[in-house]
């Protein structure tokens, strides 16, 4: 099967490359060319997205049986690729569950909620732009479209600094501060490798419709994936590692930033419906799900082997630093 990776050089993208190369199909990429190249034996197609023109250039002649495009992030560029892909068998998108209207403020209860799409949406804003991208490319392909609404996705390589950054800070040890409501509140991922993996061979199988592709709820607690981090870094670790119970009240006066200063946390009221979601639509369609201890494992032999990704003061390129800022640390602390 010939199979184009769109976005094909970055972290979900290189991994979905792999994995197709792993079950044996030709692979070419269609990327802007500034994330590196892809393996050896993949043919590599350079294009700004969001230009018709030089994408026309870039697939003159290219004909593949099936898309998989981890790399929406404009409604013109998923013009771009409806248009000059729509005669493919099988096309999977990356959208994000962001596209939907009423979350987080609301559960996912299903595929069906409704998504964004009314006229003063502004396409330009991350969840608006993926489901007016995903309408665009419904029109053009119907049922042979997969939409993988994506929850939070790790594992090995992630560039997102999130959770390695609780891995890191496990490894200075003492004190750590942490939301005191969170020990029991549920939180949920996708691995990369499960997540790529699957939509190769949901390609293979011509696959269609709606995902919400993340793990089950109540895989894990944000307290069981701290006390995990804890344990994985174990004697890496510079001294013991303690908890320094924080509430939420005194974590917003201190500045504490949601989501950012202290990843993946939120208020508890808010936290509630933002893990609330509905998945029944990923585990029919079998997207696998592997234990969480797997993923946080393989997250930080990869930083152990990657030192600048151990270094507090690196950020991902393109993104704000996630952490605690070490003044903010030390008053919550004192």
């Amino acid at each position: 099967m010939q199979i184009l990776v769109v976005g094909g050089t970055g972290w979900l993208g290189g991994e979905v490359v792999r994995a197709a190369l792993a079950r044996g199909h030709d692979v070419a990429t269609l990327a802007r060319g500034v994330s590196g190249a892809p393996p050896a034996g993949v043919r590599a197609l350079t294009a700004d997205r969001d230009d018709a023109a030089d994408v026309a250039r870039a697939l003159a002649g290219v004909r593949p049986d099936a898309v998989v495009d981890t790399s929406g992030y404009t409604v013109a560029g998923a013009r771009t690729t409806a248009s000059h892909l729509a005669g493919v068998g099988a096309y999977a998108y990356v959208s994000s569950l962001n596209a939907y209207r009423d979350w987080p403020g609301s559960p996912i209860r299903g595929v069906d909620d409704p998504v964004f799409g009314e006229p003063d949406d502004d396409p330009a804003d991350y969840g608006p732009m993926k489901a007016a991208s995903e309408r665009v490319l419904a029109r053009a392909l119907d049922d042979r479209l997969l939409v993988v609404r994506s929850g939070l996705i790790a594992g090995p390589g992630d560039p997102t600094g999130r959770l390695g950054w609780w891995l890191r800070r496990m490894a200075r040890g003492g004190p750590v501060v942490v939301p005191v409501d969170v020990w029991d509140q549920p939180v949920t991922f996708v691995d990369v490798r499960d997540l790529s993996g699957w939509m190769v061979e949901s390609v293979e199988c011509g696959r269609s419709g709606a995902v919400n592709a993340t793990g089950d709820v109540g895989v894990t607690t944000f307290g069981r994936l701290l006390e995990l981090c804890r344990d994985v870094v174990g004697d890496d670790a510079r001294s013991p590692v303690t908890w320094a119970e924080r509430d939420d009240a005194t974590l917003l006066a201190a500045g504490v930033q949601r989501w950012v200063h202290l990843p993946f946390w939120v208020p508890a009221d808010e936290a509630r419906a933002l893990w609330d979601i509905d998945t029944s639509s990923a585990r029919r369609a079998g997207l696998p799900s592997r234990p969480i201890e797997e993923t946080v494992t393989d997250l930080w032999a990869w930083l152990r082997g990657q030192p600048e990704a151990l270094d507090d003061d690196a950020a991902p390129a393109g993104r704000t630093r996630p952490g605690l800022p070490d003044d903010v640390e030390q008053a919550l602390l004192g």
